[in-house]
């Protein structure tokens, strides 16, 4: 069990990761199961490919909503969060496009 100054400091440490943003896509057994395999592994190449320095890719646990997975949830350098639902790997190559190299989130492919 963790204490709850370490959480606090998991919490804050993910918020950023040096001026980064983060993409964090949900690899538990619900999202893999909806293929969150394939949308990490598009993530993964589109940094590559497209040579992005400012962004992250991490993998997160389930958070609660698995009948909307696979989940990607990408939070900018200034901690503010946007959550993917129903992710793809064309959507995948798009959020990175438009969200992380352009800035706007895709707003059609989020939770609200």
């Amino acid at each position: 069990m963790k204490t709850l100054e370490e959480l606090e400091k998991i919490r804050e440490d993910e918020k950023t990761v040096a001026g980064k943003k983060v993409i964090s896509v949900g690899m538990a057994t619900c999202g893999i199961a909806a293929g969150a395999r394939p949308v990490m592994n598009s993530f993964a190449t589109e940094i590559r490919t497209r040579g992005i320095k400012n962004a992250e890719l991490t993998m997160m646990g389930c958070i609660g909503m698995c009948r909307l997975e696979p989940i990607v949830q990408v939070t900018d350098e200034d901690g503010t969060k946007t959550t993917y639902i129903k992710m793809t790997e064309d959507k995948a190559a798009r959020v990175v496009k438009e969200h992380i190299l352009g800035g706007t989130p895709v707003k059609e492919y989020t939770a609200e």
